[in-house]
């Protein structure tokens, strides 16, 4: 059967393929931040909004997590922070007439580009049960359909509590309070689907699942390993780093499927070189692995290692516990299947060794390319091996990099949006609020389908994001919402989640991160962290794009008082003053103290990172060599690999454009990018139009086939490994199996997807 999710306009008629681009940024780019900027703001509005994000005293871009550099006497922003920027301070509008002339079920027949395009949402809206059209409803109103379904649930785990990585910590702070206040510790969010294997495999290595580098250690690197990720779309301002640790002597490897422009050559818009210049090469060495490899690949490397004695002795008995076990388990290597694995070369990967055990300091950068697999947990763990071989760890220009997605995911997750919080983070929250929260662990984003779809949960509140577009098993996620009583979704603009309903559903619109947020006491300020623990401060300098609009402290917290009107948390000082927020956070959770104060200083502050000083707290203070059998997805005959991957002009679920400029894509989204040899061998043609299938025998392989469809995709010939394809999500996550996760953190396995084609 055909997905419901591919059954929107696709816009594709007019689709065009191009040579793919070898260089990224540059005049292009600018050209077309502006473009877009001045389509949705005007000229005025555009000069100065841009020109505010990322400074002191002005907002945190609501993209991506990169950090800000401590030198910003230049713009700070890049194409897709622009574009981010530009569709939350557009002046179009979505306002009440709009719904009364667009029904639900026609909304859903909508693309996501189109849905993005309407402009900001301005008034509370409401599906009664059996209407067809959302209806405006007041403030009061909105609220009180909320805490009525909240408190006629017979269990609080009933109510499913998402976050997106966009909230502030003032805002997430508030929430995740809230919720357990409630009774649950039902709060899934978005790091579940992109990150959660990082901090899984992270926390039981180093003993925190934090990055534990800094931009100054990457300028000072001897070596960057680029693993899984794309930075020139998915966080450009990255190159502008790498660009600098090249000028400083550094060696780039990127490790990839796909080679990326951004990582051939960068051409800064900011610098004489990147106007009028060849740009800078950032990759000195591309490894074009297959799909699922890099375990094998951290390996082999290790046992290269190993077998040379190219390891630092005195960190390892130091620092670190399992050596013996590990230098055991790495004493011999079956290279036939590395190599099968990985599709590389065997003296690729003996370069790649020889780099890494002369290379004074390493750092391993990663993104989805990593997460998003069956054994990625233990892929990561071998990558932080090999690190921890050369004593790769609490060293200037050395460490571990996971590259976070959005602004404040990991911001998020440090204020408590978690459904596994630690017993001690709780038992802060009981001794400041003189309350006892929950302790019994929460579902994820893939056990919160589960639960909506079995009837186990009745409510889902979404506090920003897109979690139908996200998720995986598209098909099984949009029932699941619909078996629901209410859906409530604060939001700025509309995305496709909206058209999917519970019996009830709801829209609250929220201010945006760009807009003032004035409350009783005055204007506030918020705070996020970046992918480097810098927490520093955000305001907003536009007014809103409407008077009635809500913060999202501001929802949480008079939600709160109708939820739980007995409650002994003074919520209405909570809303009035973010400071009051801010005096709470400082006393439970660790690292935040003077953070009043500390917000003050240009650039904020930086939390702590024991591993940085080479404390590790795990294992006795030492960090754990973690030892995994070899694996890899393997595909029957006839069929191929499919990762899931971004358009240049796409920003997670959020569609910019109907462009991939870097891959000569113009004019559509429903593209399979196929190395030419499979098209022969499969008898497929370039062009050709082809239904994508997706196969999936359960976690171990040995359940009864199921299969997936998405349709009508153009064959596009591309430079990928051979057996391995690509395409865009969402609109392949349909294809995607609910409950094929990664082992230990759950996350979909969006980078792995068995597939087969059929020609139309």
């Amino acid at each position: 059967m055909a997905s419901k999710a591919g059954t929107q306009d696709r816009g594709d008629a007019d689709l065009v393929v191009t040579e793919p681009k070898s260089s990224a940024a540059g005049v292009p780019a600018v050209v077309r931040s502006l473009r877009m900027s001045i389509e949705q703001m005007g000229v005025v509005r555009t000069g100065r909004t841009l020109l505010r994000i990322n400074q002191d005293n002005g907002y945190d871009c609501p993209g991506c997590a990169w950090p800000d550099p401590a030198d910003k006497h230049r713009a700070e922003f890049c194409e897709n922070g622009a574009k981010a920027v530009a569709e939350e301070a557009t002046l179009r509008r979505v306002e009440p007439a709009f719904f009364a002339e667009h029904s639900i079920a026609e909304l859903r027949e909508k693309s996501d580009y189109w849905l993005g395009q309407q402009g900001r949402l301005t008034t509370p809206m409401h599906k009664p049960a059996e209407a067809t059209h959302y209806e405006p409803v007041t403030w009061e109103r909105a609220l009180d359909i909320v805490a009525d379904h909240l408190c006629e649930l017979d269990d609080p785990d009933q109510a499913i509590f998402y976050t997106s990585g966009r909230t502030s910590n003032e805002a997430a702070f508030a929430y995740q309070l809230f919720v357990r206040e409630f009774g649950t510790n039902n709060l899934p969010d978005c790091s579940n689907m992109c990150h959660e294997s990082s901090g899984t495999a992270l926390g039981e290595s180093i003993g925190i699942g934090k990055g534990t580098v800094t931009l100054d250690d990457l300028v000072a690197a001897d070596l960057i390993l680029v693993v899984g990720q794309n930075p020139g779309t998915n966080h450009p301002r990255m190159l502008s780093t790498l660009e600098a640790a090249k000028e400083n002597g550094a060696r780039v490897v990127s490790i990839n499927p796909l080679a990326e422009a951004g990582l051939m050559t960068f051409r800064n818009p900011q610098t004489v070189k990147g106007v009028a210049g060849a740009g800078s090469k950032i990759a000195d060495t591309h490894l074009p692995i297959r799909l699922g490899g890099d375990q094998a690949l951290f390996q082999a490397v290790g046992h290269l290692l190993v077998q040379q004695g190219a390891v630092d002795k005195d960190f390892i008995e130091a620092h670190t516990a399992g050596f013996a076990k590990f230098a055991e388990a790495r004493a011999s290597l079956d290279w036939s299947r590395v190599l099968e694995a990985t599709g590389l070369a065997e003296a690729e990967i003996r370069a790649l060794a020889d780099a890494i055990a002369s290379a004074e300091s390493v750092i391993v950068c990663w993104a989805m390319g990593i997460t998003q697999h069956r054994h990625a947990v233990a892929t990561i763990q071998e990558m932080v091996n090999v690190l921890l071989l050369g004593g790769h760890m609490g060293r200037e220009g050395a460490g571990v990099c996971p590259v976070r997605g959005h602004s404040n995911v990991q911001g998020d997750r440090t204020m408590g949006i978690y459904e596994k919080a630690p017993e001690s983070f709780l038992d802060a929250l009981d001794a400041e609020f003189s309350i006892t929260v929950p302790r019994e662990h929460g579902v994820d984003a893939v056990d919160a389908v589960r639960a909506m779809r079995d009837g186990r949960g009745r409510v889902f509140f979404a506090m920003g994001g897109n979690f139908v577009r996200a998720m995986s098993d598209s098909d099984v996620t949009e029932a699941a919402l619909e078996a629901t009583d209410l859906t409530c979704h604060v939001s700025t603009k509309l995305n496709r989640s909206h058209t999917v309903t519970g019996t009830e559903a709801l829209i609250l619109p929220t201010l945006g991160r760009t807009e003032r947020d004035v409350q009783f006491s005055g204007e506030q300020v918020v705070t996020v962290e970046d992918s480097m623990s810098m927490v520093h401060a955000s305001r907003g300098r536009l007014a809103p794009a409407s008077d009635t609009l809500l913060s999202e402290v501001a929802i949480v917290c008079e939600l709160a008082r109708r939820v739980r009107p007995e409650s002994t948390i003074d919520w209405s000082a909570m809303r009035g003053d973010y400071r009051v927020i801010r005096s709470q956070i400082s006393r439970v959770v660790p690292g935040f103290e003077r953070f009043e104060e500390r917000i003050a200083d240009p650039g904020g502050f930086q939390l702590p990172i024991p591993p940085r000083e080479r404390r590790f707290e795990v294992d006795g203070g030492r960090a754990r060599f973690m030892v995994h059998p070899l694996e890899y997805p393997e595909c029957p005959p006839g069929r191929l690999l499919l990762q899931t991957i971004r358009s240049h002009d796409q920003y997670n679920t959020t569609i910019y454009g109907l462009d991939d400029h870097y891959r000569g894509i113009k004019s559509g989204r429903r593209v399979l990018f196929i190395n030419p040899d499979d098209l022969t061998t499969l008898g497929l043609s370039e062009g050709q139009s082809v239904d994508i299938i997706s196969e999936w025998r359960g976690p171990d392989g040995a359940d009864a086939l199921t299969e997936r469809r998405a349709e009508e995709f153009r064959l596009v010939g591309y430079p990928t490994p051979r057996g391995c394809v690509a395409a865009y999500f969402p609109e392949t996550n349909v294809l995607v199996p609910l409950d094929s996760t990664a082992r230990g953190s759950n996350t979909p396995t969006s980078k792995s997807v068995v597939v087969r084609l059929e020609a139309r």
